[in-house]
């Protein structure tokens, strides 16, 4: 699986392109601004592109933008962000441009090496991986569908747009497969959404929950 990293801390990239190394990663490109990276994406095929926020030159926003062209030029392009920053405006609109393949995380909130490794592995293969802090500061909080639903219902959503499967729902909640199943039918049917694969009635759930 190869990776492309965005990191303008030269400790924190070496140390992110050593630990995907020993994991069976093949780091193709560390890029430290947005035109490198640019120019990165461009010249090699890769599977995820691991971006941090605030960059070179006024490091405010610069990183997720950079992440958000790159997807517009390589429709699908698996993107994590890695940051200490939730930066919301440009973190919605790279979810709203489609959230398979996206996850964002804080860096001082992953406690352990297997966490992020497992986070990468999901982003790359098509999932979506979003802190709970992130989400948090992302909902919109006024009158919607959502209202409709029960807390537990509201719980299990929330699970949903941190990408947790109906097994580790059923885990975090302490209820049985067959009760998340129920809850999850449920915040379909009351969030009104059209009859598809399950998968994309996920995404599209999430988003509503994130007020996308």
């Amino acid at each position: 699986m190869r990776v492309i990293i965005l990191e303008d801390n030269p400790i924190l990239a070496e140390g992110l392109s050593l630990l995907l190394d020993n994991s069976g990663f093949q780091v193709a490109a560390i890029t430290t601004d947005a035109d490198e990276f640019a120019k990165a994406i461009a010249e090699h095929e890769v599977d995820i592109a691991i971006v941090d926020v605030r960059l070179p030159p006024t490091f405010t926003d610069e990183g997720l933008r950079a992440a958000i062209e790159a997807r517009r030029t390589r429709p699908g392009l698996p993107v994590l962000v890695f940051s200490q920053y939730v930066e919301e405006v440009y973190a919605a609109e790279l979810l709203a441009a489609g959230s398979e393949g996206v996850g964002y995380l804080l860096k001082d909130r992953v406690s352990r090496v297997d966490e992020f490794l497992e986070a990468v592995r999901r982003v790359a293969g098509g999932g979506t991986v979003l802190d709970p802090e992130v989400v948090s500061q992302l909902m919109v909080k006024r009158s919607s569908p959502l209202d409709r639903l029960t807390p537990r219902e509201r719980e299990v959503l929330a699970l949903m747009a941190e990408g947790l499967g109906n097994t580790a729902i059923g885990e975090k909640l302490f209820i049985s497969d067959g009760a998340v199943h129920k809850h999850v039918g449920n915040v379909f049917l009351k969030l009104d959404l059209p009859p598809t694969d399950s998968g994309h009635r996920r995404v599209l759930a999430v988003l509503a929950y994130l007020g996308l």
